[in-house]
């Protein structure tokens, strides 16, 4: 099984600015793996992938309120390193997903 780039640094721009709170870039991090584990089981079903997407998105979407207590928001740089982030894991992976169809669930 192909293991993911250890290198790669998920949501680099959301780390690197200080508007995001670090324990919420963690949060949607930990959101995150999940698909990457998926992935580097093997999965290649479409379906499969796009519900473990939705998934993700759907709990991301349920942090919103924890950004907005914390004076922060799920935004422009947000979504462009939430997207950069998921659109690099799928291929590197070689999933053919659209990027609007992976994060389709998002309401930020």
């Amino acid at each position: 099984m192909k293991k993911f780039n250890e290198n790669y640094v998920l949501l680099e721009d959301m780390i690197h600015d200080d508007y995001y709170p670090k324990f919420l870039v963690e949060k949607v991090k930990t959101l995150i793996v999940p698909v990457i584990k998926l992935l580097e089981s093997g999965e290649t079903n479409k379906e499969t992938i796009q519900s473990k997407l939705d998934e993700m998105t759907l709990a991301i979407n349920d942090l919103q309120e924890e950004f907005d207590e914390n004076n922060s928001e799920i935004e422009t740089v947000a979504r462009d390193s939430i997207g950069v982030t998921i659109g690099y894991i799928l291929d590197w992976f070689c999933i053919d997903i659209d990027m609007e169809t992976a994060i389709r669930e998002r309401d930020w």
